[in-house]
């Protein structure tokens, strides 16, 4: 059996269905991205030299 590789993820609240859901980081490496599992609303949160220490996050 595999180990299992961990995935970074952001938590995302979807204001617009009030459905939680979590966020991957996408191939490049530069952004979460992911889609309201009801409505299908896109969201991408880009990752930046700033940064945050936040793992939860809304989005209307």
């Amino acid at each position: 059996m595999k180990p299992r590789k961990e995935k970074n993820f952001i938590g995302i609240l979807f204001e617009c269905c009030n459905v939680y859901r979590r966020i991957y980081i996408n191939q490049d490496g530069n952004a979460y991205e992911g889609r309201c599992p009801t409505c299908y609303g896109k969201v991408t949160v880009t990752i930046g030299p700033e940064g945050t220490d936040q793992r939860f996050f809304k989005a209307r």
